[in-house]
């Protein structure tokens, strides 16, 4: 997942996932279909036999961000346990710990 966007993207944000197989791709572009049309809800298919596009704006929803907010002002755990919220926050925090500071000279 990818959430870094160049300045030149129509609309300044590019939710995208890439799915990388042996036999093809998966790409998800969940805010617009660059180039073409204004909008999220694309998917790009491409393997050994086809390439494929699919609309699936209005077909498929995201719950999660409601359950979340929900979760938080209600005390539940519909869209995530605390369990595993705070397992995710752990493996932030060892990540964080263990990351090799790169010389930024070594990009130029």
């Amino acid at each position: 997942m990818d959430w870094l966007s160049p300045n030149g993207l129509g609309n300044g944000r590019d939710g995208r996932t890439i799915i990388l197989g042996t036999k093809g791709y998966i790409e998800l572009r969940k805010n617009m279909d660059i180039t073409r049309e204004t909008g999220g809800g694309h998917i790009f298919l491409v393997n050994d036999d086809e390439e494929r596009y699919i609309n699936v704006k209005g077909k498929v929803g995201t719950p999660y961000y409601g359950e979340l907010i929900r979760d938080c002002l209600e005390r539940t755990e519909i869209a995530m346990t605390q369990e595993h919220a705070l397992k995710a926050a752990e493996l932030c925090l060892i990540a964080q710990n263990n990351a090799k500071k790169v010389d930024e000279y070594l990009f130029r």
